[in-house]
């Protein structure tokens, strides 16, 4: 994360069938005289059939490094950083598991890839009568043409975090005395390339002060 102005800090499923062989009788020659007789009842005695049950699927939780969640880098930002501005850098950085993280404090956004810090900018958030709310949140829908069913304003790029509407998404008034109804504003453009990154599921912590340098472990990951 980042202090503004100052310092920077990140927050953090065989049916066995029976066959059945039908025999026919073949006439042929003069006509005969055919007497019925009472076929012989033969049962055959045949073993009930065993159920086979198909073995349950294993299923492996697929492991995650054990440094996954370390930070290995952050980004070299020369300047405070100021709304509207943003940095971004993905080159050679590994695939590995997203994590964002938001502190209010400090005003900033920070996405790690694998550990590796990939983009930053300061953020707008929620005004004190409808704040952002703290804690740890999953993405449970992408949107990238949303439009707000609440106020009719457009949020592109929208990144759901709670059923009551907050999220992270794209805003025009990226400036520091605009205050959200509780979201996370962004950028435009960098809430372009963060929706890119991200999938349904993948975390955001949203702290109020919280210091993690490189090296520390984002537990609440």
């Amino acid at each position: 994360m980042r202090r503004m102005m100052t310092t920077r800090a990140i927050a953090f499923a065989v049916l066995g069938g029976s066959a059945v062989l039908i025999g026919g009788l073949a006439l042929s020659g003069s006509p005969v005289t055919v007497r019925a007789v009472e076929a012989p009842v033969r049962v055959a005695r045949v073993a009930a059939p065993v159920a086979k049950v198909a073995p349950k699927p294993v299923v492996v939780a697929a492991e995650q490094p054990a440094d996954a969640y370390v930070v290995k880098r952050v980004l070299n930002v020369p300047e405070p950083l100021r709304h509207g501005a943003y940095y971004w850098d993905t080159q050679g950085v590994p695939e590995g598991p997203i994590v964002i993280t938001v502190d209010l404090v400090a005003q900033t956004l920070s996405i790690f890839r694998a550990g590796y810090e990939i983009g930053t900018a300061a953020v707008i958030y929620g005004a004190d009568e409808k704040p952002t709310p703290l804690g740890v949140f999953t993405i449970t829908q992408k949107d990238a043409h949303h439009v707000s069913n609440l106020y009719g304003a457009p949020m592109p790029y929208m990144l759901r975090l709670t059923n009551d509407g907050v999220s992270i998404h794209g805003s025009a008034l990226m400036d520091g005395k605009y205050a959200t109804h509780g979201c996370v504003g962004v950028p435009t453009a960098f809430a372009k390339l963060i929706f890119g990154q991200v999938k349904l599921g993948d975390r955001v912590i949203v702290t109020s002060g919280e210091m993690l340098e490189r090296g520390g472990r984002i537990t609440a990951a």
